[in-house]
């Protein structure tokens, strides 16, 4: 029942979250840039994006193109944030009292469907991704972070490395449900929120190993106390 429930949610709350698109001429020179990389997104590869056609397609010029963006990735990033910050925006305090799990599907449903304009423009990106392992790991650079908000958004801790994990863990699990997403043509979406319902049962027993490890006692991390402290060290460089 409160997953039938939290379903019901993650579509209302999408709903109220979603804002009525904006005419070109009111939005930012920096909106105009991102609507027209996504929409050449939708046709092309991303590897086949050149700037001057960026800037002509957004109605800028090359110079206020790179004051405004230094890269494809950079104007993607940006994207990723707006997005972010729609789903943060989008908050149900109905769903405060849910377990976790229930919490993270509103919060991934309510994603989802604000990516839902955008879905030719995913759907090449994640092609570009097999074939170009370097262009695979900024992407997943850029979705830990997302994710991150995204653990916070459900109230589940996000921050140092157990929260990197976490988020790490969580950026494969979206990207398993964006395979089916990308593919899902039923209105209401049944098919993607029986992929994220499983993914997330996944992660859940995923994240209670993760939770008997960190409860390992200190005393055992001190076996090779040089060596754990260059992996704190690196982790916190992560991490940051």
């Amino acid at each position: 029942m409160a997953r039938k429930s939290a379903r019901k949610s993650a579509r209302k709350s999408t709903r109220k979250s979603a804002a009525r698109p904006a005419s070109r001429s009111d939005k930012s020179e920096r909106e105009r840039i991102i609507d027209a990389f996504m929409a050449l997104l939708a046709e092309k590869p991303i590897e086949r994006i050149g700037f001057a056609e960026i800037a002509k397609a957004a109605g800028v010029s090359l110079a206020d193109l790179r004051g405004t963006f230094a890269s494809t990735l950079a104007i993607l990033a940006a994207h990723m944030k707006a997005i972010d910050r729609a789903v943060l925006a989008g908050g149900d305090a109905d769903m405060d009292e849910e377990p976790p799990r229930e919490r993270l599907f509103d919060v991934l449903m309510r994603r989802l469907e604000l990516l839902a304009p955008y879905k030719d423009a995913v759907r090449s990106l994640m092609r570009s991704a097999t074939r170009n392992p370097g262009l695979a790991l900024a992407l997943n650079r850029l979705a830990v972070r997302s994710q991150q908000w995204m653990l916070t958004a459900a109230d589940i801790g996000a921050s140092g490395p157990r929260g990197l994990l976490r988020a790490q863990g969580l950026a494969l699990l979206f990207a398993s449900v964006l395979r089916a997403w990308i593919h899902d043509e039923d209105e209401g979406l049944a098919p993607t929120m029986a992929a994220l319902d499983r993914a997330l049962a996944r992660g859940q027993r995923w994240s209670g190993f993760l939770d008997d490890l960190f409860r390992i006692p200190a005393s055992a991390c001190r076996l090779r106390p040089r060596r754990r402290g260059r992996r704190d060290a690196d982790e916190d460089t992560v991490a940051a």
